[in-house]
């Protein structure tokens, strides 16, 4: 979750309570007009989005235009969804701020704990705005169905489940924002959200033996029945909640969001132009419908909760985006590297798992301790990736950090790339 200290029922336990003799009955427009004005947030980053999407988009731009030759029914699907995104990302940078005021009204704010010290640590900053990135996605990924799917598609039934799953997730999320939920339940939080797309899927339930085992297993491909739906709803409770430990510094749980997702897309691209099974192509072209508006959206949320951070993505986000690169690794039948570009966050959850158990004390914010004289962070003994990143090369700044783990992200996800090459005709 963010680096942030929730201050809405802190709020509401200063105020006085109500009394039937003193409260005049208010309508609704007069009680708009008695609450202060807000400052607005600061500005989007432009630059830091242009110079990002380049970077991370040129390598799927390059293979999905030149390098493969791609059908053009199935272009025009990818091309028409990228349209939908692009106008998902400037829908959410114009709503962010609409957005703000309202959550600020309702007292949903948090102060930044990695400030604390500093003028900027007081600020009253708009909590939960992932709810903006869920809705704009949800709308998004159901207009384009009249563009792709027929009422008769082999693959709609499994899109709708699809979308039902994401919806519950935002749903569970922004529950999971106002009533803040012990851990524990926010572990089961997305095995009922994944029940939509447990009970609609159809597809095989068979793996593939990798070659050096087929001798000793005896088979080649082997159906693992019911437990190959145990293993998709377990790779949902990962997904989502790997998002929602591996954060804490500003900017950090949209920026993994949009390297993994940006990989996504170039593995799926790869996997259409090296493929001459059309029932293949189609599996990882569904992925591609979900991720690119996945991809936009988080964009125009990184705009604004990039350091310094003028709004807060909250739990809604994190369950959301964790929960939508599930699904499309499911459905798109590579969940295998889908959990090898989540390879920062398998070892976060590893050196997380003592006090996400309870055998080591566990406090509520597990962050680095910021030292306002010098605007450093320095690692402490919790169990997350972040503070041993810091104790191993020592202490810097909130910004430096951000970019070093999404460096590292990066990193994960090219070996997962130089991992398949090197594999290849050999494991499988």
């Amino acid at each position: 979750m963010a680096a942030r200290k929730r201050a809405s029922t802190e709020a509401a336990a200063r105020s006085p309570p109500p009394t039937t003799e003193t409260t005049p009955h208010r309508k609704p427009q007069d009680r708009e007009t008695t609450i202060p004005n807000e400052p607005p947030i600061a500005q989007p980053k432009w630059g830091l989005i242009l110079k990002l999407s380049f970077l991370l988009l040129a390598p799927y731009l390059y293979l999905f235009f030149y390098h493969y030759r791609i059908e053009q029914d199935l272009k025009r699907s990818i091309l028409i969804n990228a349209g939908l995104s692009l106008g998902g990302f400037f829908i959410t940078v114009k709503m962010i701020p609409v957005a703000s005021r309202y959550v600020l009204r309702r007292n949903l704010f948090g102060h930044d704990i990695n400030k604390k010290g500093t003028a900027q640590g007081t600020d009253k900053v708009p909590e939960s705005l992932g709810i903006v990135v869920g809705i704009v996605f949800w709308v998004l990924a159901i207009l384009f169905q009249y563009f792709n799917f027929t009422a008769d598609s082999n693959w709609l039934v499994e899109y709708n489940a699809a979308l039902a799953s994401i919806c519950f997730m935002i749903l569970l999320g922004f529950v999971d924002d106002v009533l803040d939920i012990p851990w524990r339940v926010k572990l089961l939080l997305p095995s009922f959200a994944a029940l939509p797309l447990l009970m609609a899927y159809a597809g095989h339930t068979t793996i593939i033996i990798p070659k050096p085992f087929v001798p000793y297993i005896g088979v080649e491909v082997f159906d693992l029945g019911w437990l190959y739906k145990l293993y998709m709803g377990l790779l949902v409770v990962f997904c989502t909640n790997s998002i929602n430990i591996h954060a804490g510094i500003n900017g950090l749980e949209i920026g993994q969001t949009v390297v993994i997702a940006s990989a996504i897309l170039i593995h799926n691209v790869m996997q259409i132009g090296a493929s001459t099974d059309p029932e293949y192509k189609q599996a990882h072209a569904f992925s591609i419908y979900l991720v690119q508006p996945l991809l936009a959206t988080s964009l125009g949320l990184l705009s604004y909760n990039w350091y310094p951070s003028s709004v807060f993505v909250g739990d809604t986000y994190t369950y959301f985006a964790g929960m939508t690169m599930a699904v499309v690794g499911i459905l798109g039948h590579f969940s295998e590297t889908l959990l090898i570009f989540f390879l920062p966050q398998v070892v976060n959850f590893l050196v997380s798992l003592p006090q996400l158990s309870g055998f080591v004390k566990c406090p509520r914010h597990r962050l680095p301790r910021f030292d306002p004289q010098t605007g450093l962070l320095t690692g402490t003994n919790d169990g997350t990736l972040v503070n041993f990143y810091l104790r191993m090369f020592g202490r810097m700044s909130e910004k430096s950090l951000c970019i070093q783990l999404l460096i590292v992200q990066a990193l994960g996800c090219c070996f997962c790339f130089v991992l398949r090459y090197i594999l290849a005709g050999w494991y499988k």
